[in-house]
């Protein structure tokens, strides 16, 4: 199977607390597309827990050689928080992943191991409870189709698992179709062959 155009994420934003020690752990994941979704996301958690001792973050979006990502101890010693968090969207092989570990300190010290350990086990609840889908990275097609074709090019669409963004039946039916990466040459390929070529693909 052609997995170059998949990536895998999380499924829904989540939220998770925890107390250790004393100190509370409130783990929050999102899907975001990019950096400034990121930096978006960030700044609504830091006004809602604007009172909070830490937020620490991790993020990572894009694909291949295209991939960014940041973390931030934010304000923990160096090592312990940020990292940690990356470190288990990485590990679960995750992107356009957003996930945000805020502690309000209770007056007993962790150390760094204790640190680590509860920013990372909490990140990884929070994946859990987010769940993980695999989703695809696609491509787009706009085409004209002659009426008489139209039901036959539907269904190949359908079959592919093509989703329908723009649809104009005038004189002739226009359609702009997403679908999977791998598949646009095959299916364009496809409907040329179905319609004996009658049908016009941009």
């Amino acid at each position: 199977m052609d997995t170059t155009d998949s990536f895998y994420t999380i499924k829904t934003v989540s939220e998770i607390e925890n107390k250790i020690k004393g100190s509370r752990f409130i783990g929050q994941a999102y899907p975001c597309r990019d950096e400034f979704e990121a930096a978006d996301i960030l700044g609504r958690i830091k006004k809602k827990y604007f009172d909070a001792t830490h937020n620490c973050f991790a993020w990572r979006v894009g694909f291949g050689h295209d991939t960014k990502f940041k973390y931030s101890d934010d304000g923990e010693p160096s090592g312990t928080a940020g990292r940690p968090i990356y470190d288990r969207i990485e590990g679960n092989g995750l992107t356009n992943t957003m996930v945000i570990v805020t502690r309000y300190f209770g007056g007993t010290k962790l150390g760094t191991g204790g640190l680590t350990h509860a920013y990372s086990e909490a990140a990884a609840a929070t994946i859990e409870k987010a769940g993980v889908i695999e989703k695809y990275i696609t491509g787009q097609l706009t085409m004209m189709i002659p009426f008489p074709d139209y039901n036959i090019v539907e269904r190949a669409l359908h079959q592919a698992g093509a989703g329908i963004l723009e649809s104009d039946f005038s004189d002739i039916v226009r359609l702009t179709v997403e679908i999977r990466r791998s598949l646009v040459e095959q299916i364009r390929e496809r409907l040329i062959d179905l319609t004996s070529g009658r049908i016009r693909i941009e």
